[in-house]
């Protein structure tokens, strides 16, 4: 059996080999789907990470949802910790680029928000099974913020991430439901 080192880079390889318009493409079919989508509709704050190269654009997600009147929230890591703080943000400059070039909210120029008070969490990850479980990037941020997070949880992932089951442990919680570039699955958790 594979370890999940090995899936990840397999479909890193996999999703480096996506060009710039089939990504463009696929984007469009999961953000079309993510905006029609009821959690989406009704939540009032919603939690994302700035998408790094070569995940779902959720630029596009966050300047639509300001559009819808929503509040955005995203996360600034922690490394020691490995714990995750989520804080609202209203405009671009207001991240920082951190390590691995991520971009990440500057604490002294955005809010804090509760973790109850983001209605839909978008949660990242790199393969996903048909149970709702996930591979993540191998910090194990989600999987703890996770833990105590009490609303409705969505991923969002191109097919080609989509596999039959992948490795879990213990502590591994599942999405309630994936949005891909095909289709729209509900999971019961």
């Amino acid at each position: 059996m594979q370890s999940k080192h090995e899936w990840r880079t397999k479909m890193k390889t996999r999703l480096s080999e996506l060009t710039a318009s089939e990504k463009e493409l696929l984007d469009n079919d999961i953000l079309e789907r993510l905006f029609t989508y009821d959690s989406y509709l009704k939540a009032q704050t919603v939690g994302l990470t700035i998408a790094m190269k070569n995940e779902v654009n959720t630029q596009k997600i966050i300047e639509r949802a300001w559009l819808d009147g929503k509040k955005v929230a995203v996360p600034k890591c922690d490394p020691k910790s490995k714990q995750m703080t989520f804080y609202y943000l209203t405009e671009w400059n207001q991240l920082e680029t951190v390590y691995f070039g991520l971009k990440e909210p500057k604490p002294d120029k955005t809010y804090i928000c509760d973790s109850r008070d983001i209605n839909l969490l978008l949660v990242p990850g790199l393969i996903f099974d048909m149970q709702g479980f996930r591979i993540g990037f191998g910090g194990g941020y989600y999987d703890r913020y996770l833990q105590n997070y009490p609303n409705e949880t969505v991923s969002l992932a191109y097919e080609i991430q989509v596999t039959e089951a992948v490795p879990t442990e213990s502590f591994d919680l599942p999405v309630q439901a994936l949005i891909t570039n095909e289709q729209i699955v509900h999971f019961t958790c």
